[in-house]
């Protein structure tokens, strides 16, 4: 079974949707699953295709400044990161509204992620307690953290940041799943993170499982870390995903009728 890919404008919000032909009529679980930094909805088309394999209707969006919404990055460090970031969550619930308005919004929904999309993923659990389930691939639960991160290495390299820039990012704190890990309630999170990745610190990701896992709200956690991985997703990680997805949104649902 092949899905097939719709192009679909979504208000402002430019969106790939990829589902099986004989369910794109149908009320199915969806996954809106979000990709990375300076990349696009089309480099996340492959995963979105192994979702959508398994009968679950995937929405991929471009985020702000980012595939047909691209705007050159600001010469303030983050500043564009930050921008992307706060756009995914207030576009979420446009994302909602459109399915629901063609009726096609199930009772399932779940999110995901790459590297910021899976920064993304994180912060719109720790607000959206309806969502299922998350998956986040080489992201951070922990944004604040990450930003002083970028302070940090701001400072090094001789980069201006603003004076007030902890006020001026004080929303990542509200979103930040690692100082409100409660609000994970249970959920199934799937982590994955490579050891050796450059980009965003497999520690922070690490941490906050250690101190998570094994608590009532993060039962429901699984981590997957990989020992020589950087920063990069390849094809079975991509199935491994699929298959969390399945397992959280239909595997359920048929066992259940058994």
């Amino acid at each position: 079974m092949n899905p097939i890919m719709m192009k679909r404008n979504v208000k402002a919000i430019p969106v790939l949707e990829v589902v099986l032909e004989e369910l794109k009529q149908t009320k199915i679980p969806v996954v809106i699953y979000y990709h990375g930094w300076q990349t696009s909805k089309e480099l996340v088309l492959t995963q979105g295709r192994k979702i959508a394999q398994y009968g679950i209707r995937v929405i991929l969006p471009d985020a702000m400044n980012h595939g047909e919404r691209k705007q050159p990055v600001s010469s303030i460090p983050s500043y564009t990161f930050w921008n992307s970031i706060y756009g995914n969550l207030f576009e979420f619930d446009t994302l909602i509204e459109h399915l629901d308005k063609r009726g096609l919004l199930h009772e399932k929904v779940a999110v995901g992620g790459v590297s910021m999309g899976g920064m993304t993923t994180c912060a719109l659990l720790s607000q959206h307690p309806k969502l299922i389930a998350g998956a986040c691939l080489m992201g951070s639960p922990a944004p604040l953290a990450y930003g002083q991160g970028i302070q940090a290495r701001a400072k090094e390299f001789g980069f201006r940041l603003p004076k007030d820039y902890f006020e001026l990012i004080s929303w990542v704190e509200r979103y930040d799943l690692s100082l409100s890990p409660e609000r994970l309630a249970g959920r199934p999170l799937f982590f994955w993170h490579g050891k050796e990745d450059e980009k965003i610190p497999f520690k922070q990701t690490a941490d906050f499982v250690k101190a998570n896992q094994w608590t009532k709200a993060g039962r429901q956690i699984i981590f997957h870390p990989s020992e020589k991985q950087g920063h990069l997703v390849e094809i079975p990680l991509m199935e491994e995903a699929a298959e969390f997805f399945y397992k959280c949104l239909i595997k359920e649902n048929h066992e259940g009728k058994m």
